[in-house]
């Protein structure tokens, strides 16, 4: 018999996600970095052709390292130097993430980024924030957005961004982050900060094992306290594989899977900085077959091509998932957000396991849960 409803790339944009990992500035609309470099007389654009210009991103994000991934966003945080700016980036970003599917999503980025032509910290953030409430009343509704601060890791201002999210808290913002190069820039150059964080009740993630190993992930959880791992691929370093396919984890794994400490895994994004050799073997396969808390991520969807959905496209192809893996990669990331108890409960509730359930009735023959 075969599946009416087969797990396609189209049949996932309709399924409800939920979105944990997503850059603001690694993800315009190549139109409006070049209407924005217009507007703002930005000259420095490789091309002002919307299909070149895309490509070039794509290909410029594919040299294989994080440092040379990074140098891509020269020009989309070039073109956001505006609050007019960022409310229009902002209230897209919502825009195309609901046409994706996404119910809710965290979009992270660093204020201090967008300062260059005199802006506050205050303004960034206001703008931000209008452009988001912009952008979710402009798809009626259908989706939420939590804002993530980061403070870039190799500079001193991270303690200045962690008042600045808790100042916000009330108004958009959710938690804190750090991002950057990882080599050199260990989460510990940044203690003040969390400490800060955790005096204030206030929630944090930290960028960590994506190009630097299992010390970066455990001076992130046993240093810092971080509540996710951004990335956390290099996790792998610590279980070994037998040749009949026996995992055994060693101290540290098996104190993030124990505690459930969140992967915001994004596989495109980490075959492109070289974290990974192809969708096929990242670490997520196995990660996912030993019930760590993993969820699926776009990180930079400009410059990955890539959406929510295509990304659990490309797991479906290359793992073979139902839609039951895909419903418990989606309830993972609900249960790891950082809005209230109460809030989580109640889109998984009323939206998540509803939708899943129809696209389950629909037709899948064998769910893997």
């Amino acid at each position: 018999m075969s599946n009416p409803n087969p797990v396609t790339h189209e049949a996932i944009r309709r399924a409800p996600k939920v979105l944990l990992h997503d850059h603001l500035d690694g993800g315009l609309r190549p139109r409006t970095v070049i209407e924005l470099a217009d507007a703002s007389g930005y000259v420095d654009l490789p091309t002002t052709d919307e299909a070149e210009l895309g490509q070039w991103f794509t290909e410029a994000a594919n040299a294989g390292t994080l440092e040379r991934y990074l140098e891509t966003f020269a020009h989309t945080c070039g073109v956001m130097q505006s609050e007019d700016a960022l409310v229009r980036v902002a209230s897209e970003c919502a825009q195309d993430l609901a046409d994706d599917g996404v119910v809710y999503a965290e979009v992270r980025y660093a204020p201090e980024l967008f300062t260059e032509k005199g802006l506050s910290l205050d303004q960034i953030v206001q703008a931000v924030e209008a452009g988001f409430r912009e952008g979710e009343k402009a798809t009626g509704g259908k989706i939420r957005i939590g804002t993530l601060l980061c403070a870039m890791r190799q500079n001193a201002r991270s303690a200045e961004i962690a008042e600045l999210a808790v100042r916000y808290r009330d108004h958009g913002v959710v938690g804190f982050d750090i991002a950057g190069p990882e080599a050199g820039f260990p989460p510990t150059r940044n203690l003040d900060a969390f400490e800060y964080l955790r005096q204030q009740n206030a929630h944090f993630t930290i960028h960590a094992g994506e190009s630097f190993g299992l010390p970066s992930i455990w001076e992130a959880i046993q240093h810092c306290g971080a509540e996710r791992l951004g990335h956390g691929v290099r996790i792998m370093d610590d279980i070994k594989i037998d040749p009949d396919g026996t995992a055994h984890l060693g101290r540290l794994a098996s104190y993030v899977r124990d505690r459930r400490i969140p992967l915001e895994m994004c596989p495109s994004s980490n075959i492109q900085t070289g974290a990974a050799n192809s969708i096929a073997e990242h670490p997520i396969g196995l990660l996912t077959k030993l019930r760590f808390r993993v969820t699926v991520n776009t990180d930079n969807r400009l410059m990955s091509g890539c959406t929510v959905s295509s990304e659990m496209a490309a797991l479906v192809d290359a793992f073979g998932y139902g839609w039951a893996d895909l419903r418990w990669f989606t309830v993972n990331a609900m249960k790891s957000a950082f809005i209230g108890f109460d809030e989580r409960l109640d889109l998984i509730n009323k939206v998540i396991k509803p939708g899943y359930a129809a696209l389950l009735a629909e037709g899948e023959q064998h769910p893997s849960e």
